[in-house]
């Protein structure tokens, strides 16, 4: 299916591994010029920047100053910004109880998940503006419906972030600018399967393996398994793309079939 995308330019945080480097990829794919942010580099997208066009921008997506840097550098080497693509997030289980949180602890997620997101968005809309129609979409979590008290706060956080992307769609749709979210279940990426991930953590804390911890992450679920970074790509790339021209305001579960409400 071709999208259509040839030709136009993505800003995408936390482009540096997983969910993020999987767009990254999935965008160059399609022909589009990508400012790809994230706080660190890594080897997968230093090749990218040396066979696209891509320009690399390493900064804290955290930031106000961050997130202008990053829409700035767009602009200036590719003359404006049609899809804005926010995916930093981060967790972190909270193996010993909700009183184990500290206002800390919440405002860092908060700041990861809701307020990158936030100030990406700010920054790069007048120019999503400029170039309608247009369109914003951001990686969410299942979490966002299914509050789970070992990751407190990042379910709290993203559940707001929905809840933004929601509020700004209605406005942003009447001036040719589409706002979505993707909320992906269990994602092959570090952030659950590397050293420090959720698998390795709850694992330590319940006197686990942490493959068993994996396992039971997708127990019971239709498909059994987790879902591969490209596969969360494919379905941004067509809400960035005028393919789903109407569909705004919208969130796409992929998750294997784990929320099993209405």
């Amino acid at each position: 299916m071709n999208l259509g995308l040839a030709g136009r330019t993505a800003v995408v945080t936390g482009a540096s591994k997983g969910i993020g480097l999987a767009v990254t990829q999935a965008l160059i794919q399609e022909g589009v010029r990508v400012a790809a942010g994230a706080r660190h580099g890594s080897p997968e997208l230093s090749e990218l920047a040396d066979r696209g066009e891509v320009t690399v921008v390493l900064d804290d997506l955290t930031t106000v100053a961050g997130c202008q840097t990053l829409v700035n550098e767009a602009v200036a080497r590719f003359g404006g910004i049609d899809i804005l693509v926010n995916n930093v997030g981060g967790v972190h289980p909270r193996t010993k109880g909700f009183l184990e949180v500290t206002d800390a602890d919440w405002q860092q997620a908060m700041e990861i998940n809701l307020f990158s997101a936030v100030r990406a968005s700010r920054a790069a809309i007048p120019h999503l503006l400029r170039r309608a129609p247009s369109a914003i979409v951001t990686v969410c979590s299942v979490n966002a419906a299914l509050p789970d008290p070992t990751v407190i706060d990042y379910s709290a956080a993203k559940a707001a972030l929905r809840s933004f992307c929601k509020s700004l769609s209605k406005e942003l749709g009447p001036s040719g600018v589409r706002v979505n979210t993707v909320s992906p279940g269990p994602v092959e990426t570090a952030l659950w399967l590397g050293s420090g991930g959720v698998a390795e953590t709850l694992a330590e804390a319940q006197g686990l393996d942490p493959a068993t911890v994996k396992s039971a992450a997708v127990a019971g679920t239709p498909t059994g398994r987790f879902t591969r970074p490209a596969e969360v790509a494919q379905i941004v790339l067509l809400l960035a793309s005028e393919s789903a021209g109407n569909v705004t305001g919208t969130d796409v579960l992929i998750d294997g079939g784990l929320v099993t409400s209405l």
